[in-house]
């Protein structure tokens, strides 16, 4: 028995090394960016019923995993406040380190507000580089300025 949203991420991660699974495979399934498709995987998204449906028969899940999939889930991922895993952590340093200065470029061209994660697009892409392949990350959140009432 699936008690919670976790142990569905657990089983599809299990499936997907089991099965050799891509992200961009399941993304091209069920139609969308793999960054989003990878996020629901990971159980910070909900799935439509038509889009679990596809994740379980790639993943071979049961129904009850399929139907936890279209619950709204517990958002954020990270196991302690600050993140140990080496890639998670170096961005929680362009946090640390250039969070002021993206708040302050942003405050200047938009006004008092902020960047949604709602309303939202991440695409992450490989630069080659032959100085060493890069990592490509564009952000794309809608404005949300603060209000007066």
């Amino acid at each position: 028995m699936i008690s919670n949203r976790e142990e569905v991420t657990a089983l599809i991660l299990a499936k997907k090394v089991a099965k050799g699974v891509q992200w961009k495979e399941v993304a091209d399934a069920i139609g969308l960016s793999k960054e989003w498709t990878t996020a629901a995987c990971l159980g910070q998204m909900t799935f439509n019923k038509e889009q679990a449906t596809i994740v379980g028969e790639i993943f071979d899940l049961p129904d009850e995993a399929v139907a936890w999939l279209q619950i709204v889930p517990y958002k954020g991922s990270l196991p302690t406040e600050v993140p140990t895993d080496p890639l998670i952590y170096r961005w929680y340093e362009v946090v640390n380190v250039y969070g002021s200065t993206i708040k302050e470029l942003i405050h200047e061209e938009f006004g008092d507000g902020i960047m949604s994660a709602i309303d939202f697009s991440m695409d992450i892409q490989r630069e080659e580089n032959p100085n060493g392949d890069r990592v490509n990350v564009v952000l794309s959140g809608k404005f949300l300025p603060y209000r007066s009432y």
